[in-house]
């Protein structure tokens, strides 16, 4: 494959990147985030879908216990999920050759993941004070244009430079970064997401929703039970809860006073 054909794979790479990136932050939610989908777009366009379904499949299989809690900030697979399909489709490696690439790649991406939402909070203090001057075309360009454009240019680039440059450029820059920067956002990335799980948790302190809360905890610390195990038990327990709450039996009989009319006695 010659440097210009390269060349032109990695901008269509990187503009996938871009597209599936606004899907929660400009498009709606549609899910283009997720690896399976994203992998399969990659797979299209490179003209081999059952290995970009395949690859997608298996980083989706590796993604599914990484939730974003609050504003933390997991392992970036929506970015690894298209360069290592990229990767396994152009080098015709196996999917499960793609998973070995998307870890360092999402490491990465959760770095850089980091490190954005650490620069972008500074339009938010701008916007505020473009709102205190009544400047609202400076509020929408903030949150509107400049916003989109850092976000693009945050997956386009490294997309850009993984595809045209190669798998070795993007390990070696992982090897590259100091151990302490690691370290600090590590202990950021930990810190954001113990906040995001209290801001959670402020809106469940209350008499009705900690008692579920307490007892799943405990169930799941001393009981030796997986998360997927007190998921279920969770949604029986709701099922159970809400037939009680509100079945056929919960509904007031007729001619009590609860089903009266007062607009009836004006006739």
């Amino acid at each position: 494959m010659g440097n210009v054909n390269t060349f032109g794979m990695a901008v269509l790479i990187g503009l996938v990147g871009i597209f599936c990136i606004l899907d929660s932050r400009l498009l709606g939610r549609l899910n283009f985030e997720q690896p399976l989908i994203t992998s399969a777009i990659v797979g299209l366009l490179l003209g081999n879908p059952t290995a970009g379904l395949a690859s997608g499949a298996t980083i989706e299989l590796m993604s599914m216990g990484l939730v974003q809690v609050g504003a933390a900030v997991p392992p970036d697979m929506c970015m690894a999920g298209i360069i290592a399909t990229a990767f396994a489709i152009l080098t015709s490696a196996d999917p499960q050759t793609a998973v070995a690439i998307a870890v360092p790649i999402a490491v990465l991406g959760q770095l850089l993941g980091v490190l954005f939402r650490t620069v972008i909070a500074g339009l938010g203090h701008a916007a505020d004070a473009a709102i205190d001057e009544g400047e609202f075309k400076k509020v929408t360009n903030y949150h509107i244009v400049w916003g989109t454009v850092l976000y693009s240019l945050m997956y386009f680039i490294p997309i850009f430079l993984a595809i045209y440059l190669g798998t070795g450029f993007v390990q070696n820059l992982v090897d590259a970064i100091p151990a302490w920067f690691t370290n600090g956002l590590d202990f950021a990335a930990k810190l954001l997401t113990a906040y995001g799980l209290a801001l959670l948790l402020s809106m469940m302190m209350n008499k009705g929703m900690m008692a579920f809360f307490l007892v799943g905890f405990f169930v799941c610390a001393y009981g030796g039970l997986s998360v997927t195990a007190i998921s279920i038990f969770g949604v029986l327990v709701a099922i159970i809860l809400t037939t009680l709450r509100f079945g056929k039996d919960s509904r007031p009989a007729l001619g009590s006073d609860e089903d009266h009319d007062s607009l009836e006695d004006d006739d």
